[in-house]
C-alpha cells in the first residue's frame, strides 16, 4: 500500500497517510477538522526489493566474497573438487585418453 502526503490548506498541517490504492482521497484535516484536506504529489517512497537477486550482492566487500566462496566449497559434496586446483574431473580419466587419440589424428 502506498503513502499518501497531505495538506490542509487552512491550517498548513502537513502528514502521510498509509492507503490502498482503492481508498478514495482523504478530505478532512485531523488537526482542525475543514475540509481543506488536499493530496500532495511527491517524490514518493523509495522502491524496496525482497529477497534473492535485485542486486543485493552486487556491492559486498571483498573479504565478504572470499568468504561466500569458502562457505561455497564446504558446501559442495565430497567428490566433487579436486585438492590440486578445485576442479574436479568426473570423466573417469577418459578424457586424458580421448585427448591422445585426437593428437595422433592431427599429427597423421
Amino acid at each position: 500500500m502506498p503513502t499518501y502526503e497531505y495538506q490542509c490548506d487552512a491550517c498548513e498541517h502537513n502528514f502521510d497517510e498509509l492507503q490502498a490504492y482503492s481508498d478514495a482521497p482523504l478530505k478532512k484535516c485531523p488537526k482542525c477538522g475543514k475540509q481543506k484536506l488536499r493530496r500532495v504529489y511527491g517524490a514518493g517512497g523509495g522502491i524496496i526489493f525482497k529477497g534473492s537477486g535485485f542486486y543485493q550482492t552486487d556491492y559486498r566487500s571483498e573479504s565478504y566474497k572470499a568468504d561466500a566462496k569458502a562457505d561455497q566449497e564446504k558446501a559442495k559434496p565430497a567428490g566433487e573438487k579436486d585438492s590440486a586446483n578445485g576442479k574436479s574431473d568426473t570423466s573417469g580419466g577418459t578424457s586424458s585418453a580421448k585427448s591422445a587419440k585426437t593428437t595422433k589424428k592431427a599429427s597423421n
